[in-house]
């Protein structure tokens, strides 16, 4: 599918077809391109589009060069980013004399509202060096309110962790396995943006060597100035994220620890409790003749007083040093 738009009154208006309006489109979204669209698409602007096998390629060489006097440039973005399981894909925008194409196989969110918005607002997007800076504003934005959003989350977190409300073990080792559950979600989602932002600074630093080429006004190079700021701080803060969640993940970990060392703390207490009782037990369950306490009246109630008195010792004794 393929979506042109051209200018109309300092605001971005959607044509009907590349051919309808050849001459005054300044942006083409190319969302799943066949064949054909690419081919029709090329033909417009005079160079090559990348496949999405080439799209895919880490290396810096083929996301970042100058192809025909077209810069082709490819970020990794992603989409429903509203779930802690995105959908990664990488995204295309190639520039050449002020018409923006943008090559992409998902939707991020941004390409759905910053279009709305360049329609009911003239935010200077008028040509295709504009829209494109403008696109990426709204994609930081839309990382920023990401990553937003993880940190609140690890803040809840973190008070379900050290401040746990369940008062039965059972229930506090179920809670626990939510939150590793979680954290690791967490963990996946934050990787993900932190290796988008690392794509669209690489990005941003090619932008800017390139808007310092052309005879291009100085607000565009601010503002991708700005943008390059801006990535690199969140780059910043999801690293920041990630140490946190590692730290709670670790705190997790230990308290779950402590749960099972509590756990055993107990058993090997009883254990060492009855076992006073079970010696003397043995002992008088042994079948020898010559055993005179068994012909004693008082025999049983002697056994008897014998296993309480080995079992309230320890017991007494554990208490008093605080290990209980």
């Amino acid at each position: 599918m393929i979506k042109a738009f051209v200018v109309e009154n300092d605001r971005l208006r959607l044509a009907d077809s590349i051919a309808a309006a050849k001459d005054s489109i300044v942006w083409a979204d190319l969302l799943n391109p066949t064949r054909e669209e690419e081919a029709e698409v090329e033909q417009w602007l005079g160079v090559g589009v990348p496949t999405r096998e080439e799209m895919e390629e880490i290396e810096i060489s083929s996301r970042l060069y100058v192809e025909d006097g077209a810069y082709f440039m490819t970020a990794t973005l992603p989409s429903q980013a509203d779930s802690d399981d995105p959908v990664m894909s990488p995204v295309t925008f190639v520039l050449r004399r002020n018409l923006l194409v943008t090559i992409r196989y998902h939707e991020p969110k941004a390409f759905l509202s910053f279009p709305v918005r360049a329609e009911k607002a003239a935010i200077g997007c008028t040509s295709g060096e504009t829209i494109l800076v403008g696109l990426l504003e709204a994609i930081v934005d839309r990382l920023a309110d990401v990553l937003e959003r993880v940190s609140r989350d690890i803040e809840l977190l973190s008070k379900d962790i050290f401040n746990p409300t369940a008062t039965k073990a059972s229930k506090r080792d179920r809670d626990f396995q939510q939150v590793l559950k979680t954290l690791g979600r967490k963990e996946s989602l934050t990787s993900n943006i932190r290796d988008s932002l690392t794509s669209l600074q690489r990005l941003s630093g090619f932008l800017a060597n390139a808007l310092a080429q052309g005879k291009n006004g100085k607000d565009a190079k601010a503002r991708v100035k700005t943008l390059s700021r801006d990535v690199l701080s969140l780059t910043d803060h999801a690293s920041f994220l990630s140490q946190k969640i590692t730290f709670l993940l670790d705190a997790t970990l230990g308290m779950i620890n402590i749960e099972q060392n509590g756990i055993i703390k107990i058993v090997s207490v009883a254990a060492v409790v009855f076992l006073p009782p079970t010696l003397v037990a043995s002992i008088y369950g042994m079948n020898f003749d010559l055993m005179p306490e068994l012909r004693w009246m008082l025999g049983y109630p002697m056994a008897i007083g014998l296993m309480v008195i080995s079992a309230v010792l320890p017991f007494w004794w554990f208490r008093r040093r605080g290990w209980l």
